[in-house]
């Protein structure tokens, strides 16, 4: 019976496991199409990455005072418009240029997730729906500074 029992457990384990490797799995692809989608003005990626109730708002340095000032909120829309600008204006980032991606947190059906990117910091939530990971909600600031990059 003991021996049932702990196959049982170890069978729980293990699928508790391979389901956080996926999970984790989805979401990096999720912060890669974030990334990717405003890097090379792919709209098709930030789609598949963003909520269309997405909230973005932020902090920028303001290069006259060097004081940070409020960045008004990034919806949806003007984030694609954003991705079809850098692709009109051929304004894409080569793969040269910063990038990095991290898992935060993972429960069943939220995430937090951060991406440091040419612009600085973005920390983001993510949110589970029908076995998909989308971003729901960013904050950032920028520009990105030295100590920001080890």
């Amino acid at each position: 019976m003991k021996s049932i029992l702990s196959i049982v457990l170890l069978s729980f384990c293990f699928l508790s496991f391979s389901q956080t490797s996926s999970d984790e799995e989805l979401i990096k692809a999720t912060l890669n199409n974030y990334i990717e989608g405003f890097y090379q003005g792919d709209t098709l990626k930030l789609q598949s990455a963003l909520k269309p109730k997405l909230y973005k708002f932020g902090y920028w340095k303001n290069k006259d005072t060097g004081a940070y000032e409020f960045s008004n909120q990034m919806t949806y829309d003007r984030a694609i418009a954003y991705a079809k600008n850098v692709l009109e204006k051929k304004q894409q980032k080569g793969s040269d240029v910063i990038r990095k991606i991290e898992i935060l947190d993972v429960g069943n059906h939220i995430a937090a997730g951060k991406v440091t990117a040419w612009w600085g910091i973005d920390y983001m939530l993510l949110s589970k729906d029908n076995g998909k990971w989308m971003i729901e909600q960013v904050i950032w600031e920028g520009p990105l500074e030295k100590s920001h990059t080890n």
